[in-house]
């Protein structure tokens, strides 16, 4: 068996980095058949226009749109882009800039407008284990679901034990798992600042165990025919992507 999508997360700083790492993807690891693409405010070029940029390297692409940027007036992106066929709905965090506008949105009431006025895109949904209690993110993906939502994306995990949980909670459910590399020790205290991961104890922040460790879980949703991202944060392509497709034989 094998998986049944397999996605690369490609951050749009420019349009040119945009394509030159579209064209690496395609080149090197070409189990990759889509691209997801999430949408950043300090970059200015937005993940949906980004979208058609890739498409000639990748038809399959997912657009990340933030819920808190959407005016209620105001059109919803992608919903008329010709090839956008899915997009993925988080939340958003507020931006640095206060000046931006952000409206009291949630993912749930976005997700409720693009069921209601794109009926045509598949939508999804995030979903974070380490953000809080398992109860409440498991009452956000029932919410979620009954909005609309398709399936999810989880936040990247880094233990096998939790990987293992989570996917006992979301039995049954579309869900692309995604793994991150972490590489060195300002790498590990981005995540655990930032984000609020806990590493199990043996976690090592190398490119052979990171390798190891991405490798097994797509190895094991492979005998299920999951779904998996790769977001390769602060490391070459080059570097992390080849060896992975020795797992994936």
């Amino acid at each position: 068996m094998s998986l049944a999508r397999l996605s690369i997360e490609l951050v749009p700083r420019t349009a040119e980095d945009l394509i030159a790492e579209a064209r690496t993807v395609k080149t090197l690891f070409p189990a990759a058949d889509t691209l997801n693409i999430p949408d950043l405010m300090r970059f200015p070029l937005r993940s949906w226009d980004a979208a058609k940029l890739a498409q000639p390297y990748c038809k399959r692409i997912i657009a990340h749109v933030r819920a808190i940027d959407i005016a209620p007036d105001a059109p919803l992106p992608g919903v008329d882009q010709p090839g956008l066929e899915e997009v993925l709905v988080v939340h958003g965090d507020p931006p640095a800039d206060l000046s931006r506008r952000t409206y009291p949105n949630s993912s749930e009431s976005i997700i409720r407008r693009y069921r209601r006025e794109a009926p045509h895109l598949r939508i999804y949904a995030a979903f974070d284990p380490y953000r809080r209690a398992p109860w409440q993110e498991l009452e956000d993906v029932a919410r979620k679901k009954d909005a609309g939502a398709e399936g999810f994306f989880t936040q990247p995990v880094f233990d096998y034990k939790l990987f293992d949980l989570c996917r006992e909670w979301l039995k049954n459910e579309t869900v692309f798992w995604g793994l991150s590399p972490v590489i060195g020790p300002r790498s590990r205290s981005y995540w655990e600042t930032t984000n609020h991961i806990v590493f199990p104890h043996d976690f090592a922040p190398t490119l052979e165990a990171n390798v190891a460790f991405a490798g097994k879980v797509l190895r094991e949703l492979s005998q299920t025919q999951g779904n998996a991202y790769l977001m390769p944060v602060r490391i070459k392509l080059e570097q992390y992507l080849p060896p992975l497709l020795a797992w994936l034989d």
